[in-house]
């Protein structure tokens, strides 16, 4: 069965809806790790709620990427997870840990990219003007919100939208599109 360590830095509601499709069946796949970069991740309670080992490799512990990185490498070394999923995690990856584990990460994102890269996307398709907003799930490469898309969903942006009101309509999808990327990307492993 296919290892998937999960990495978080907030509440991990996308955590929930992977490692929930996992323990249901629905996706053939196992959550052996939840990593995040916090100790005050909300979602380390839910995973540990949900029996999965969690560990924490605070990012301001470290002078630098790379021994942060070594840290988080060593870890995995003990779980041996087949993929990674990034679910929120607001730590961008160098190069050289994206290419270890290139094919095999996987991020999401909310916005349909390659539109809106980075922070504040709901705000900037917003003030572009755009008629959808939504969310996409693609491979991780060394650039940032970048590689392969494996699937998206859209929603409208209705009139009266705000930044937080679009938010929280692209995360009813983001929880629907997560589990269904994952679950066809194990297939193919």
């Amino acid at each position: 069965m296919t290892r998937i360590a999960i990495f978080i830095s907030g509440g991990g509601s996308n955590m929930v809806s992977l490692v929930d499709a996992m323990q249901s069946g629905e996706i053939d796949a196992e959550p052996v790790l939840v990593l995040a970069n916090t100790a005050d991740a909300g979602g380390l309670v839910k995973a540990q709620a949900r029996g999965v080992a969690t560990e924490v490799v605070d990012h301001r512990k470290y002078s630098d990427r790379a021994s942060f990185e070594a840290e988080i490498t060593r870890i995995l070394s003990e779980y041996v997870p087949d993929v990674i999923c990034l679910a929120g995690f607001m730590r961008v990856l160098t190069g050289e840990f994206t290419a270890k584990w290139e094919g095999r990460m996987l991020n999401i994102h909310p916005s349909l990219l390659p539109n809106y890269k980075g922070l504040n996307t709901h705000q900037r398709a917003l003030d572009a003007g755009d008629a959808e907003a939504g969310v996409s799930v693609h491979l991780v490469t060394a650039e940032l919100d970048d590689g392969p898309i494996l699937g998206q969903r859209r929603v409208p942006v209705l009139p009266e939208d705000t930044a937080e009101s679009l938010a929280a309509r692209v995360l009813i999808e983001e929880h629907k599109l997560y589990p269904d990327v994952l679950r066809d990307f194990v297939k193919t492993l």
